[in-house]
């Protein structure tokens, strides 16, 4: 096993025992794991819904719901992967009340390309193209952004994304290809000129 492995392996090790203790009532051990996943839930939440405050809102209601279901997770899926879905629900409970969707900004640095060039004029470009990128993900359909959120952004394997939004995996393959070729045609339009 490689060293991230072995660090990837003691983390979900590390989780299933926060989940333990919680279910067994320790609140201290729920509020752990919310220290430790709530970032990636409210990065998803804010791509997703397009606003922080309404993140913040969602990611509360998340943690309660998560909070409250406690009991019956089962750990067939790892513990994010489960919060996950729950995020994603809650986040689809507000746009259909809402009934619009957002022009999301993505302004924090987890789509950063990297910047590979020597000179300001190529860092320049490089910027432009981060930033294009990153509207393009925004004005992706909800289904096709949420896909390229988890996969590419948040890092999780196509099985866990299919998983954390209740798809089967052919599916989740699809909705991931099409947000993709999407953002691919995009950026090619955009600079081919």
């Amino acid at each position: 096993m490689t060293p991230g492995a072995d660090s990837e392996t003691a983390a979900r090790r590390r989780s299933r025992e926060l989940v333990a203790r919680a279910q067994q009532g320790e609140p201290a051990a729920f509020e752990q794991l919310i220290i430790e996943h709530s970032p990636r839930v409210y990065r998803l939440l804010v791509r997703m819904l397009g606003s922080a405050s309404d993140a913040e809102d969602v990611a509360q209601e998340t943690f309660i719901k998560a909070w409250r279901a406690l009991p019956r997770f089962r750990g067939e899926a790892q513990f994010s992967t489960w919060l996950f879905r729950i995020a994603v629900n809650e986040a689809n409970r507000r746009l259909a009340r809402e009934a619009r969707r957002y022009a999301l900004p993505i302004d924090d640095a987890t789509l950063q390309i990297p910047d590979l060039s020597k000179g300001p004029a190529a860092r320049a470009e490089s910027a432009e193209l981060e930033a294009f990128i990153a509207l393009c993900v925004s004005e992706l359909p909800p289904e096709y952004r949420v896909a390229v959120v988890l996969r590419d952004v948040e890092g999780l394997t196509n099985e866990e994304a299919a998983e954390a939004l209740g798809l089967e995996l052919t599916n989740f393959k699809s909705r991931l290809h099409r947000g993709r070729m999407a953002i691919r045609r995009r950026v090619e339009e955009r600079f081919s000129e």
